[in-house]
């Protein structure tokens, strides 16, 4: 059955629903017929609902084949034109969104992606929306009603992820005193989201290899292969070509998970869609707080409209969120963090009162002599903070009562890679 070439005056919908309308009859009369064996009626009506199953992903599927061969070729559309067509296709975005043309073809390649079953990679910078992008793949397609399961790999121990992903029976190893089911179990029928994807260890590139290629899994401690039926979207704010080329990240797992290769451009390049979000998410901390949307002076909106966000999409609603909590009906710069909150005077010219290296002997001078120090004593402390917990992040963020995501920013602050420290604590040490 080719959906693409059917006539084109012909509607699908009918011919899609006279055929529905026929299995169920064969469904019907093969229930109650009276010349065939039971397990042969069995039989038949798996293949009958098997062929419905079918025939309804299909329909699905039409919707955006019908929606592609209509469509105009880009470079007959200005970038707002294609943003309007997206939204007048009912592509599910829970979110606002601008007319990078790098985004805009982030979002065309996943409307296209998402009906169908092929594995996504998705890439980009930590805070772009990574995992929204992979909700909105799986809401868009035909199983936008299974599971979405959400793996984060970097924060997984390398011993317990095997378990974590493909379960296990009881009496495996010490502790499991019940059979549990992985994240691949879970998501059956569903979409598994693996997060982090370029932290996976090795071993584990390895087992999943063999998920998406056998498309069954075994629990620890079983023999017994499972089947599976998860579609899967990865993600990386790693660039993992340059990691297999380097022996890090297995060059054939690669190409399996990058079916369909999707970029999302860092927020700095996409700063017409800042606005839309100051309103997005001033709205979303306006109905957490119970309280009216915040608004900004002059001055911080324009400081806003111009910061580079380091952090991405994430660091803006963390900063919208602060606005609207320490902040009364009106924000202004005082109400920014002090990390990123801009110097109310330029800093002096060298003159005579100033050092031996030009720099200035004022508060501002001294001011940037305990921040230097400050950070240096930071970098110091994540390092060897690592060091103790064999490169474990979210162990890490656990015994300083830190929120992980937040420890992630200063490690890329410092560019610090916990992997390494992973790599160092496995390594045989010398007698």
């Amino acid at each position: 059955m080719k959906i693409v070439d059917q006539d084109p005056g012909a509607s699908s919908t009918v011919s899609y629903a006279g055929l529905i309308e026929k299995i169920e009859i064969l469904r019907s009369t093969l229930r109650w017929a009276s010349k065939l064996d039971r397990p042969e009626i069995e039989k038949l009506l798996r293949q009958a609902g098997a062929l419905r199953d079918e025939v309804m992903q299909r329909s699905h599927k039409e919707r955006f084949v019908s929606a592609a061969a209509a469509e105009p070729a880009r470079s007959d559309l200005s970038r707002r034109q294609r943003r309007k067509a997206l939204i007048e296709r009912s592509f599910i975005f829970e979110g606002a969104f601008g007319d990078n043309p790098k985004l805009l073809e982030a979002l065309e390649t996943a409307e296209k992606a998402a009906p169908t079953g092929l594995p996504v990679l998705i890439d980009g910078e930590s805070g772009t929306g990574k995992e929204l992008m992979a909700r909105v793949i799986h809401a868009n397609g035909d199983r936008a009603d299974r599971p979405f399961v959400s793996v984060n790999c970097g924060a997984i121990p390398d011993n317990l992820l095997e378990s974590e992903l493909f379960g296990h029976c009881k009496g495996a190893f010490t502790g499991a005193v019940h059979d549990r089911k992985g994240k691949f179990e879970s998501a059956h029928t569903g979409t598994i989201f693996l997060d982090e994807i370029g932290e996976l260890p090795l071993p584990g590139q390895v087992k999943l290899l063999r998920v998406l290629e056998a498309h069954e899994i075994q629990r620890v401690g079983s023999d017994q292969p499972i089947r599976v039926d998860t579609r899967v979207v990865a993600a990386t704010n790693r660039n993992l070509r340059k990691l297999s080329e380097e022996g890090r990240f297995r060059e054939d797992l690669f190409y399996r998970l990058g079916v369909i290769h999707v970029t999302l451009p860092p927020l700095r390049e996409r700063k017409d869609e800042i606005a839309l979000l100051f309103e997005f998410f001033g709205d979303e901390a306006a109905e957490a707080l119970k309280r009216r949307p915040i608004e900004m002076t002059r001055r911080l909106r324009a400081f806003l409209l111009d910061y580079s966000y380091p952090g991405n999409i994430r660091e803006l609603r963390n900063i919208v969120y602060r606005l609207s909590c320490l902040a009364g009906q009106t924000a202004d710069l005082e109400h920014l963090p002090a990390d990123i909150r801009p110097g109310s005077h330029p800093p002096p010219a060298a003159g005579p009162e100033s050092g031996a290296n030009g720099q200035s002997l004022s508060s501002d001078a001294l001011n940037e002599t305990k921040r230097a120090a400050s950070d240096l004593a930071e970098r110091e402390f994540l390092e060897r903070g690592l060091q103790e917990v064999g490169g474990i992040v979210v162990e890490l963020a656990k015994r300083c009562n830190m929120n992980r995501s937040h420890l992630q920013v200063l490690l890329k602050k410092h560019g610090i890679h916990s992997k390494e420290f992973r790599a160092a604590a496995r390594a045989p040490k010398a007698i």
